[in-house]
């Protein structure tokens, strides 16, 4: 029975467990938002580029591919109206196309994300840096630049 109460003396204890007022804001529930975000985009996007798959494997599954002329992508596949047009068309590629931008918007709503639970933990150091960050994707994005 002594044992039994010695371990328990060494077990590390959350020194916030039961402190936690309503409304307050850690870090520990900005990493857990943030975990939910990559999971929730990861399978968002996954979802997007399977169902876009089964979409033209269904669409094209009995054509037969050239590979003597090389046909590029569609135009509608090259700028963000045109995929959305496509996917509210249900046409395969546009999804797919779809998916993979919400695959790669997942890590920058990740910065966003975190950049909102530094200002609210009032750590303006890592704020700065957050929106440093983000002007950095945006100016890389714009200017089609990747370094």
């Amino acid at each position: 029975m002594a044992s039994r109460e010695k371990s328990k003396k060494h077990i590390p204890r959350d020194t916030d467990a039961g402190t936690k007022t309503p409304g307050s804001f850690k870090d520990k529930d900005m990493q857990a938002v943030i975990g939910w975000i990559l999971r929730i985009g990861v399978f968002v996007s996954t979802a997007f580029v399977i169902t876009g798959g089964i979409i033209f494997l269904f669409n094209h599954g009995h054509s037969q591919i050239d590979f003597v002329s090389f046909n590029k992508v569609p135009d509608f596949i090259g700028h963000i109206s045109g995929v959305m047009d496509g996917v509210i068309h249900l046409k395969g590629q546009a999804i797919i196309q779809f998916g993979i931008v919400l695959l790669i918007a997942t890590p920058v709503l990740r910065v966003v994300f975190a950049g909102i639970g530094f200002l609210i933990e009032k750590d303006y150091l890592y704020t700065f840096i957050s929106i440093l960050v983000l002007l950095i994707i945006l100016t890389s994005m714009i200017s089609g630049h990747a370094g």
